[in-house]
């Protein structure tokens, strides 16, 4: 039998699914992260779970891998020392970024620092205009100069080639390269239009350079873990999961760390997604909170929401624009600082605060009893009863709860002159204010009506505080799907080998004929295609979608519109009308007579659908014969009449059709669900417990 398993780095567990050929058998497991060495908790990990349930290495065929490794090194600056060659006169274009300020009104913004200092970026003669006219041919000389500079005076390890309007004639770059390749063969080299080849310098350059800064960590990662892999005897295929829910081969993920952004949460997000396929539910609002941070994203009519625009290592949390700009395709996500790491304390002006510093996996939580001293959010549910410290893992780590007394006592009780039990409420209800209010944000730039929708929870700390969230925005249903505490290892199983790449060329639509349109994707296609070759998939088995941005004449902003499959010259014929119906969505009407301007061009590549579904089996082991799902009862709070004594459920023994009365708590061995007082949980047939306000 063909086994296939998922697994998700995240910044405190590394979890890991493991499902059969067939997709009903399901085994799942977390661990501790091991942060000096990310690789080593999968390599124990797929050991570990491969025992447990006697299952041969070799009889695993691919192995789906996602994690926040590179987005970790950007906000923490644990990258290579990187160069970056530009354009002669333009190397203060990451200083000056987009002149925009995220707070008008704010005298003290801050902004993050360029990923490449000023010291570090040389300019080159060369100059090719906006229309693919060379005013200055490139001075090879010159740039060989500059990369040797930067190499031997300033030891980067690394180095990023940005040039003007690369997007359009690309030769200046790749030559740039290549002689860098023969010169330095250990640098690893990132240039624009290869990575992100499209117009806007600032957004193209800063994708640039963080590819080429996290280059040389992705392939020592990668590398110790094929080898790591294939020392426990694995001879099938690693993938890695990219930010827009898309699986890669290791070749490619290392030439572009820069899509591997957010490739753990696409994974989750990705399997809500699925979730509401199966489950009839057309909106949802996808919410994973984990260890170190939470995400949430919007699904629309069973589709996740993608962009091509992101921010990392913002400033302030909530804040658009105080983050570094990003330009790749992405699964469209807030991040939000509050996951059961989280480090509460009382801030300068005498207020709670939660997050966004995490105690990580190392001490962790003072409930870890690993050296922590700092108050987590952990620390609150488990004094609030939420958490059993008998039962954390299935009881494979048990959690002390004195130490988080102690910790609360000393760094929030006392200085905001509360009781422990108060303090510990403050800060899960602060920790749930915080994610609804992230989540109010993100949906209304977006137009959603989360009022009408239903959340999807998981993660290991999500069931947790999907109720307290959904109450604050009047959600009135919310899904706790089977296996949530591993669901983005899950994800991974569920997402197709893809590639996706657009490119820049502004042209009036007047000026072109159907023969010139198609011609203008099929470099594209064949680019995309190639990377899916790469990974094994034939030809017979890729499916391509093409989209283009596109826009009024004159106008500053483009709309995207997805063309129909087929032959994309039946489509030019109709393009006015394809785009009047998507502008008329975006903006109720589209009565304007310009001419219309293509800006990018667009397409994606696909492999086969893996085919994942729900109503898979976890196998519940339940250790002490029991048949019947309450497990007892112990005192939990609930605000604001203090501790109750509420009934525990073992999630393991449920039956489709059970009911649960609120409030209550299910526990399984990653995640213990909380059913809030005022609502009603049922089981449905797929063994995921929903819960819905009590008429």
């Amino acid at each position: 039998m063909a086994w296939r398993i998922g697994v998700d780095i995240g910044g405190t567990f590394t979890d890991f699914a493991l499902l059969d050929a067939n997709g009903r058998k399901l085994a799942i497991h977390k661990q501790l992260t091991t942060p000096s060495d990310p690789s080593r908790a999968v390599i124990e990990g797929v050991g570990a779970i491969l025992a447990a349930n006697n299952v041969a290495i070799e009889d695993v065929a691919d192995i789906a891998h996602g994690t926040t490794l590179v987005t970790n090194a950007v906000i923490e600056r644990r990258g290579a020392r990187t160069g970056m060659l530009v354009t002669e006169g333009f190397g203060d274009i990451m200083d000056t970024g987009l002149e925009q300020r995220y707070d008008l009104f704010d005298l003290r913004v801050k902004y993050p620092d360029p990923i490449v200092p000023r010291p570090l970026r040389r300019g080159v003669s060369e100059r090719i205009h906006y229309d693919g006219r060379i005013e200055t041919t490139v001075d090879l000389d010159d740039a060989h100069k500059a990369i040797q500079a930067l190499v031997k005076e300033q030891e980067i390890e690394a180095l990023a080639i940005c040039f003007l309007h690369s997007y359009v004639d690309p030769s200046h770059e790749r030559a740039v390269a290549e002689i860098a390749a023969e010169a330095f063969p250990a640098l690893y080299v990132s240039a624009s239009a290869d990575v992100y080849p499209n117009m806007r310098e600032y957004e193209r350059w800063t994708t640039t350079a963080i590819n080429a800064y996290a280059r040389p960590m992705a392939d020592r990662y990668l590398q110790r873990l094929e080898t790591g892999l294939a020392d426990l005897g694995f001879r099938g295929r690693l993938y890695i999961m990219t930010s827009s829910g898309g699986m890669l081969a290791p070749e490619t993920a290392r030439r572009f760390p820069v899509r591997l952004l957010e490739s753990g949460p696409a994974a989750g997000m990705l399997m809500a997604a699925v979730q509401g396929r199966a489950s009839n539910l057309p909106d949802v609002l996808s919410f994973d909170l984990g260890g170190t941070t939470a995400k949430g994203a919007l699904v629309r009519k069973f589709a996740p929401l993608k962009t091509e625009q992101m921010e990392v290592a913002r400033m302030h949390e909530f804040r658009k624009g105080s983050g570094l700009p990003l330009r790749i395709p992405v699964l469209d996500m807030i991040e939000i600082g509050s996951g059961g790491g989280s480090l509460a304390a009382v801030d300068e002006r005498g207020l709670l605060k939660v997050g966004p510093r995490s105690a990580g996996a190392d001490p962790g939580p003072a409930c870890y009893g690993a050296g922590g001293e700092n108050a987590a959010l952990s620390d609150a549910n488990l004094v609030l009863g939420y958490l059993d410290p008998d039962f954390f893992l299935g009881g494979e780590m048990r959690l002390d709860k004195s130490a988080a007394e102690t910790a609360i006592q000393a760094k929030v009780a006392a200085p905001l002159k509360l009781s422990v039990e108060r303090a510990a409420w403050g800060i899960h209800d602060t920790a749930s204010e915080d994610i609804a209010r992230a989540f109010r944000i993100h949906a209304a730039e977006r137009g959603f009506d989360y009022r009408s929708a239903s959340m999807v929870a998981f993660g290991g700390s999500g069931p947790l505080h999907a109720m307290p969230v959904a109450e604050k925005l009047k959600i009135p249903r919310v899904v706790f799907p089977i296996g949530a505490g591993v669901y983005s290892a899950l994800g991974l199983l569920a997402s197709p080998l893809a590639f996706e790449l657009a490119r820049s060329r502004r042209v009036v639509a007047d000026d072109i004929d159907g023969a010139e349109f198609r011609q203008m994707f099929e470099p594209l296609e064949q680019d995309c295609s190639a990377f899916l070759h790469e990974a094994g998939v034939s030809e017979r088995d890729i499916s391509i979608s093409r989209q283009i941005d596109i826009r009024y004449f004159g106008q500053t902003h483009e709309i995207e519109v997805t063309l129909p499959d087929g032959d994309p010259s039946d489509a030019f014929s109709r393009l006015r009308t394809l785009f009047e119906t998507r502008y008329a969505e975006v903006y109720t009407f589209a009565t304007l007579g310009a001419p219309l301007e293509i800006i990018n061009w667009k397409v994606s590549a696909t492999g086969p659908d893996p085919g994942m579904e729900t109503g898979y089996a976890l196998d519940a082991d339940a250790r002490d014969n029991r048949t019947d799902a309450l497990k007892g009862t112990r005192d939990v709070y609930f605000a604001p009449e203090g501790y109750r004594e509420t009934p525990i459920y073992d999630r393991y023994l449920l039956s489709p059709g059970t009911q649960i009365p609120g409030p209550a708590l299910i526990e399984e061995r990653e995640s213990t669900c909380l059913i809030t007082p005022g609502y009603r949980a049922h089981v449905d047939d797929a063994f995921n417990i929903v819960a819905e306000l009590e008429a």
